[in-house]
């Protein structure tokens, strides 16, 4: 990134990641932690069903293709489309570590425009953890994995307890996904918030 701030720089005393003995094995797909989160969730008609997959170490990648839907300009992604990918993959970095975190902080650079129809490939790591905080990057590429980079990011998230969402979602949200009879799917609506 160009110009990152101070915020985004992992302390001296900051450690490196450790892939949590029960994060999802590299290649597999991680799903959607809520059905209907905008970035990742099969209930949002117009979201961005954004797909990742873990990687080695604490990585993941993902992909989603860009629609209709998506535009800012016409026949181009929405900026802020763009930087919900890039949120919702380094959100997915939380998996492998087995932590409950919310967006802290991100600075995303736009280096060149996505078109419609473009498939956006993603890719990012934890780079460092402090305390409840977690340092993270991602890069989106288009015409492939090794492809052109269109958008980056870095990201600083914060751990937090389940009672963050409890206490600050919609009661009605709250309360649908705390009835679900599955309880996978009703343990991962709270487990990750990206």
């Amino acid at each position: 990134m160009t110009g990152t701030s101070a915020a985004l720089t992992p302390p001296a005393d900051a450690i490196p990641p450790v892939r949590h003995p029960d994060a999802p094995a590299p290649g597999e797909l991680l799903g959607a932690h809520y059905a209907y989160c905008f970035g990742c969730g099969g209930g949002q008609p117009h979201g961005l069903h954004l797909e990742a997959r873990a990687g080695e170490g604490v990585t993941v990648t993902a992909e989603f293709t860009v629609t209709a839907d998506h535009q800012g300009a016409p026949g181009l992604a929405h900026g802020g489309v763009l930087a919900t990918a890039l949120d919702e993959t380094l959100g997915s970095l939380n998996w492998l570590l087995r932590v409950i975190a919310v967006t802290g902080r991100l600075e995303t650079d736009f280096a060149r425009p996505v078109p419609v129809g473009t498939v956006l490939h993603l890719a990012a790591e934890v780079t460092a953890v402090h305390g409840r905080k977690i340092y993270s990057t991602a890069v989106g590429r288009i015409g492939g994995p090794e492809g052109p980079v269109a958008v980056r990011a870095d990201a600083l998230f914060i751990e937090v307890k389940v009672d963050h969402f409890i206490d600050n979602g919609r009661p009605e949200e709250i309360q649908a996904a705390m009835s679900d009879p599955d309880q996978v799917r009703r343990a991962r609506a709270f487990e990750v918030n990206p």
